[in-house]
């Protein structure tokens, strides 16, 4: 963001991307699991996730390098919210790192310093919504939409 000044803070800006990286690691760790609970017919919603999730860590720690901000390193695992016992609990874990991504863009479209910044949360955070909704829909959450993703409810 530009303060009074104009002057650009790119600190914010890359501070927020080392958080959406971080999201994105635990994104790919957790489809892990969300595929391991799933039928093999089930699974690839679950993979084409991933590798979109892959897709945006790569290019996130690519910007991240760039800019001389070192990438945030992935976790060896991650602490599970909930055990992942059926395609249900497999669902509702896919939303809630959906949701946890999408928070985190929230945070990136808040402190975006470039236009270029903008526009990349406002693209990963509609493809996090969507497939939030497919997911949310599996695990019969109503209702399957949410009208601000990455806002907290309420």
């Amino acid at each position: 963001m530009a303060d009074d000044d104009g002057v650009v803070d790119e600190g914010t800006e890359t501070a927020a991307l080392r958080e959406a990286l971080a999201a994105e690691h635990a994104a790919v760790w957790g489809y892990g699991s969300v595929g391991a609970a799933l039928p093999a017919e089930g699974r690839p919603p679950a993979v084409a996730a991933e590798n979109a999730h892959r897709d945006v860590r790569d290019r996130l720690a690519a910007l991240l390098d760039g800019r001389d901000a070192d990438p945030v390193p992935a976790e060896g695992g991650y602490t599970l919210p909930f055990p992942v016992l059926s395609a249900t609990d497999a669902a509702a874990l896919a939303v809630v790192l959906e949701e946890g991504v999408a928070a985190a863009w929230v945070r990136v479209l808040d402190q975006a310093a470039r236009a270029a910044v903008r526009e990349l949360a406002v693209g990963v955070l509609a493809a996090a919504e969507v497939r939030a909704v497919g997911w949310r829909t599996a695990a019969g959450e109503t209702p399957p939409t949410t009208a601000f993703p990455g806002l907290p409810a309420g």
